[in-house]
């Protein structure tokens, strides 16, 4: 990227440089209109105001542990996350590719935030309901510190929300809304925290039982069920989303998937259903299928990062506070 264009470019942090981490560094990559200037996990973080070299970043996590060992530009520390938003250098806006669990984690970083007096841009991925609560309490706060927040803004909740909000224009009356989600990982332990929130939405298993469970244990369990996980009725923040954007009530939306943890082909295509009835009184389905070639990085970093460039045109408006995928339409980044 040429100076001109990283001076003009959006400047971007990564929070978290687990497998979505990295996805989104790699994603980042390849677009002209933003810029990796920081990326940091639990034990560093690392700046650049003319821009991260992903490779190096990446290579450097998976062999020493943390992006803090990258000379010059690493920092280690074990308040990463409070040490990489006080940076004088600005960042404009940050992905908080950080594990859904506990609950209440990513509004605490939210908080942190806020307490620090930086304005910008946050968005998350994150998925589940009482955690969406928690930040849509938080409306007013956010307001106040100059934050403008967009949250669930992955692939679901997110593209898939926001396709349900789309097609949901035909209708006079929503009946159902089912998304529905593929999942095929190679090797499981590129996305730990990611499976650990799926098996958190087993019958038996809790929140705090899945954050809690060794990878030995996380092994011992997904031998039982030859690597797949199948998840029903999960708490899944599209039903709350759909709720706040006046769509249909919560109870009227389902999430549900199936997850391979040894095969990268998706076991089925994800997809998101939408039932309704129409003003001339016709009960139909629209249906929007995601390609199976399509990954779930792709299909959670490219959304987030087309929210993060919408959260920035209304941060430069000065609107600020908390949105979600079903109320703002993503930027496409180029």
């Amino acid at each position: 990227m040429s100076t001109a264009n990283i001076l003009s470019a959006i400047r971007i942090g990564v929070l978290g440089f687990g497998g979505l981490g990295q996805a989104a560094a790699k994603v980042l990559a390849v677009k002209q209109e933003m810029v990796l200037v920081a990326a940091a996990d639990q034990k560093g973080y690392a700046y650049a105001a003319e821009g991260l070299n992903t490779q190096e970043c990446i290579a450097t996590y998976q062999s020493q542990g943390s992006v803090g060992y990258l000379e010059p530009v690493g920092t280690l520390t074990n308040q990463s996350i409070e040490d990489v938003i006080k940076i004088a250098q600005p960042v404009d806006g940050y992905f908080l590719a950080l594990p859904n669990l506990p609950n209440d984690f990513i509004p605490s970083v939210a908080k942190e935030f806020i307490k620090s007096g930086w304005r910008g841009v946050l968005v998350d991925a994150i998925k589940r309901t009482t955690a969406v609560e928690q930040l849509l309490a938080m409306k007013e706060e956010l307001q106040a510190a100059g934050i403008t927040y967009m949250t669930g803004c992955g692939a679901t909740p997110g593209l898939l929300t926001a396709a349900a909000a789309l097609a949901a224009q035909s209708y006079a009356e929503i009946h159902q809304v089912e998304i529905t989600f593929g999942l095929g990982i190679a090797n499981w332990e590129a996305y730990r925290a990611t499976v650990r929130e799926d098996i958190g939405h087993i019958p038996g298993y809790t929140v705090e039982t899945a954050r809690a469970m060794t990878d030995a244990e996380v092994e011992a369990l997904l031998d039982k069920t030859n690597g797949v996980l199948t998840l029903k009725n999960m708490e899944h923040a599209d039903d709350v989303m759909l709720e706040v954007a006046g769509i249909c009530d919560r109870d009227r939306v389902t999430v549900g998937g199936v997850v391979d943890t040894r095969n990268p082909k998706k076991p089925l295509s994800t997809n998101v259903k939408v039932t309704g009835r129409t003003f001339e009184g016709k009960i139909s389905t629209h249906t929007f299928t995601l390609g199976d070639e399509t990954s779930m990085a792709a299909n959670v970093c490219g959304p987030a990062f087309g929210y993060l460039k919408a959260g920035r045109q209304l941060h430069q408006r000065g609107i600020y506070g908390i949105f979600t995928a079903a109320e703002i339409m993503p930027q496409f980044v180029r």
